[in-house]
């Protein structure tokens, strides 16, 4: 699909052919991720990062921190707003988790590699996430080993 032997840069290349499929998407439906463009492509993060960047340069999408990139300008069309951000979506749901008993006490949760994979989001929201289970004791991180859930003697009250 790409021409790595031709005379245009890998990442152009790929800004091209998402521009042909953004004009299929009406503003604020959501663009593919960094991490699918990695995916469909088979190329490092970098180039997948500089495809997107030549769109939103154009004009042709924006960016929302921690929600994700979108098709269009960002007064053209609402998108629908996230009540929760990401972050906390990931804390609850491992607490649920946990509460559920998949997670037991002293036990490894997924590491962040796998969260990553799970929710499809940047290594930050992960790292965000997992500092709030912790800020309200529901894990504890060993350096070199992971993070566990805390004895359930140290589990939040709620």
């Amino acid at each position: 699909m790409l021409d790595y032997d031709g005379d245009t840069h890998p990442y152009l290349q790929i800004a091209e052919i998402l521009r042909h499929r953004l004009s299929g998407l009406a503003s604020g439906q959501p663009m593919p991720s960094e991490a699918d463009i990695q995916a469909e492509f088979g190329v490092a993060r970098t180039t997948a990062r500089r495809a997107i960047h030549v769109l939103r340069e154009k004009g042709l999408i924006y960016t929302v921190q921690g929600e994700g990139t979108f098709v269009g300008a960002p007064n053209e069309a609402p998108r629908q707003q996230r009540k929760v951000p990401l972050y906390q979506q990931i804390a609850t749901d491992v607490t649920e988790q946990i509460k559920a008993g998949k997670y037991l006490p002293r036990r490894p949760i997924p590491g962040e590699t796998a969260l990553l994979q799970q929710y499809d989001c940047a290594r930050e929201t992960v790292r965000r996430a997992m500092a709030l289970l912790r800020e309200r004791g529901w894990i504890y991180t060993v350096a070199q080993r992971g993070s566990y859930v805390s004895p359930k003697e140290s589990w939040p009250e709620n």
